[in-house]
């Protein structure tokens, strides 16, 4: 694993619990090798999560014979390069979100590991929240007829403090973007997943401190954009860490022709659903709670008696078994996965949406393949 922080824990903690909650694991994870710049951190984090050992040079960990599968939880500016030279040693590579800084390092980082033969995904958790792979399924089942509408929305308020310092996230240089790529991404991702994809959109940016303590910040502090999607359906989408108040508010929406279903990241459990005939009087209609922690609701097999519910973390839990199941059975990472292509196509909604908040105008969305 490269990357011992926030990421590095979730990460490391799914490892650690899938390999007993999730009997018989697909494959069981030996912790060999994390690596970080900071030694102290590093060795720290390695006896704190349980790894063998610690490198403060990601080569070390790319090149590690014992490595069967790097795992890139660092920071943005770290994704490509690490990533592709693990992949081009044999190793399957699963990277945090956003897969590169831009749409072209993305595709590059896409084209390389595919070449390579092994297995990847990115990071994309919020796939593995059961409540979204429920609504996908409902969705899939045509519960929801002609899909009209997605909104969805990712807010946080951890920079509305002008005294808050110059980090790597606020570095275009190290991040790629701000609250776009950092929130956005995962709001794009599950648009895509849910209804499909992008064909263009209209959007903007804005910075709203652009000075801060250690220098200037040249990334957006909140944007929001339109989508059209290829199937006709129309998006709305934002995220802001200016949101005072908000902690880590993801929210999303689909209205179809037959039905809608609602989702708030701060209950997981739940799914609101609507559906056209459900209800048995005028007066009763109207949203219903489901509560997505039953037998036969997704991932329910691996936890606890119905009503026992789960948290943020056991996404990761349910990500990383999922990966591990496409190693050990050969099968692939997609569609629920999010595979390096699904990381590149989101990042080329990104871009046009800079592209987008630069010319004022609509952007197609143009998205490449392995052969051009």
């Amino acid at each position: 694993m490269l990357g011992y922080g926030f990421m590095g824990k979730a990460h490391a903690h799914a490892y650690r619990t899938l390999s007993y909650m999730t009997w018989p694991p697909p494959l069981v994870p030996r912790l060999v090798s994390i690596g970080g710049r900071a030694e102290e951190a590093v060795s720290d984090a390695a006896t704190r999560y349980g790894f063998e050992r610690y490198a403060v040079d990601w080569h070390e960990l790319a090149a590690d014979p014992d490595v069967q599968l790097f795992d890139n939880s660092g920071p943005n500016g770290i994704h490509a390069g690490p990533t592709i030279a693990a992949a081009e040693a044999g190793k399957h590579v699963v990277c945090e979100k956003p897969l590169g800084r831009t749409a072209d390092e993305s595709y590059e980082m896409w084209r390389r590991v595919a070449a390579a033969g092994v297995k990847h995904m990115t990071a994309f958790n919020y796939r593995f929240v059961p409540a979204v792979r429920l609504a996908r399924e409902m969705i899939e089942a045509g519960d929801l007829g002609d899909i009209f509408h997605f909104r969805g929305r990712y807010l946080q308020q951890w920079l509305v403090d002008p005294a808050f310092p110059r980090a790597w996230r606020l570095d275009r240089e190290q991040s790629g973007s701000g609250a776009l790529g950092d929130l956005g991404a995962h709001v794009i991702d599950l648009a895509r997943y849910l209804v499909g994809e992008v064909a263009s959109v209209f959007g903007e940016t804005r910075t709203f401190i652009p000075d801060r303590p250690g220098g200037s910040v040249d990334v957006d502090d909140a944007f929001g954009a339109t989508l059209q999607f290829d199937a006709g359906a129309f998006g709305v989408i934002e995220a802001s860490r200016f949101a005072t108040g908000r902690k880590n508010s993801l929210t999303w929406e689909i209205n179809g022709s037959k039905g809608s279903l609602a989702f708030d990241l701060e209950r997981l459990n739940e799914l609101q659903v609507n559906l056209s005939g459900s209800e048995p009087g005028r007066r009763a209609q109207g949203f219903r709670t489901v509560l997505v922690t039953a037998p036969d609701h997704p991932f329910a097999e691996h936890w606890w008696p119905d009503g026992h519910v789960l948290g943020w973390e056991h996404t990761f839990v349910h990500e990383l078994h999922h990966l591990l199941a496409a190693m050990a059975d050969d099968t692939d990472v997609g569609p629920h996965g999010a595979t390096f292509e699904d990381g590149y196509r989101a990042a080329e909604v990104c871009d046009a949406i800079i592209r987008a908040g630069e010319s004022g105008q609509r952007e197609g969305v143009t998205y490449r393949s392995l052969t051009g």
